[in-house]
């Protein structure tokens, strides 16, 4: 009974972190990607540098969480790293299945706002359920331990700096709108 309940828990962790990883994907190439807006983090980097080379947003995805993943596992654990593994796989995939469907909004404030909510939504059901989307995260939680801010405030100043070379790649007013995206 106790490996069937194990199993069960197993299950609904997959089937959440899958279901937050497609949300999370909805949000970023219906609301944010065609707007030029993006979300903080090694998501915002690699949303960037998926922008300047023309390569697809989930190779970055993918490459540049390489390095965080491996720090995830040598300090956090072995489910922690699972997890999100299979989320950020997960998140790649479907940006990739999401990529050709057009925007739904050309308004800037609209798609930051709905943007936004919907990454929330995604990334809230990761992290519930014991997974991340971003290696920023994982430095933020390493971090953490050692200093007296929280996790919050890390990934706050993580991303200041990513969202202020969005305004140097997109312009500005793209950078602001992300930053209505991000809070």
């Amino acid at each position: 009974m106790a490996k069937m309940n194990k199993l069960l828990r197993e299950t609904k962790r997959c089937i959440i972190l899958f279901l937050g990883s497609v949300i999370y994907a909805a949000g970023l190439e219906i609301f944010l990607v065609p707007n030029n807006i993006i979300d903080g983090g090694v998501v915002g980097i690699a949303i960037m540098a998926s922008y300047l080379t023309g390569l697809p947003l989930g190779v970055f995805l993918i490459v540049i969480n390489i390095p965080f993943i491996y720090l995830g596992y040598k300090q956090i654990g072995k489910t922690f790293t699972l997890s999100t593994i299979f989320a950020i796989a997960s998140l790649s995939y479907w940006s990739n299945i999401f990529l050709p469907i057009p925007g739904l909004t050309s308004d800037l404030f609209l798609a930051s706002v709905f943007g936004g909510i919907i990454l929330g939504i995604g990334v809230g059901l990761i992290v519930r359920y014991g997974g991340s989307l971003d290696g920023s995260e994982i430095i933020a939680i390493l971090m953490d331990k050692q200093s007296s801010f929280s996790v919050g405030e890390i990934v706050m100043v993580i991303n200041l700096f990513i969202l202020s070379a969005a305004g140097l790649v997109f312009g500005w007013d793209r950078a602001m709108y992300s930053l209505v995206a991000y809070f």
